[in-house]
């Protein structure tokens, strides 16, 4: 059984952007050394175009061969003109609203994102399935999560986008690792208590 792993920015209060979900000025702590652990460790994370312009996009993958994201994510990609951000892994957006999709590389997900990813959970592969945002697809997965890599930096947002859109849930993990960084920030990893 493959593992759904939710691979996750946030401040420190848990939100992952802006009312609006704009975590963008989260970037400003991807400094070298931040950098180098996310290109050792979580390759397959970064968008093909940051792979390529940092050289890496010759690493292959080394935890994941799936992405699933949400509207709002992949619309960030659309904004700027790429119809396949992750075109080194397998594409999935889920969407009610997007009918069709602009890329031969991304499938969508219009109904019953559940039954999808557990049957992608299902596949016989070495690799994982990484969750890439947004709050509302996380809060529908939550049930399905199997390991969290919440990259947390060292802000306030006071109010915001959570990390889980959904009602009160009580669900345990365990913390695996804990990794900090210079400049403030740190990665925990949990597993999910089953």
């Amino acid at each position: 059984m493959r593992k759904l792993t939710y691979y996750i920015a946030c401040s420190i209060d848990g939100f992952i952007g802006d009312p609006g979900g704009d975590g963008s000025d989260m970037v400003r702590f991807a400094d070298e050394e931040f950098v180098e652990f996310v290109k050792s460790e979580y390759p397959e994370t970064l968008p093909t175009h940051v792979r390529q312009a940092l050289g890496i996009d010759d690493l292959g993958n080394k935890r994941f061969d799936t992405i699933i994201q949400g509207r709002g994510s992949y619309d960030e990609a659309l904004k700027v003109g790429i119809t396949s951000p992750y075109a080194h892994l397998r594409e999935y957006v889920a969407s009610r609203t997007l009918k069709e999709s602009p890329d031969p590389n991304v499938e969508i997900i219009g109904d019953d994102l559940v039954a999808k990813v557990r049957e992608l959970k299902a596949e016989d592969c070495g690799f994982g399935i990484y969750l890439c945002g947004g709050s509302q697809i996380a809060g529908e997965l939550l049930d399905e999560i199997d390991e969290l890599v919440i990259k947390t930096y060292p802000t306030v947002y006071g109010t915001g986008m959570p990390m889980f859109g959904s009602g009160f849930a009580a669900t345990d993990f365990t913390l695996e690792s804990l990794h900090s960084f210079g400049n403030g920030a740190f990665v925990r990893t949990y597993s999910r208590k089953r």
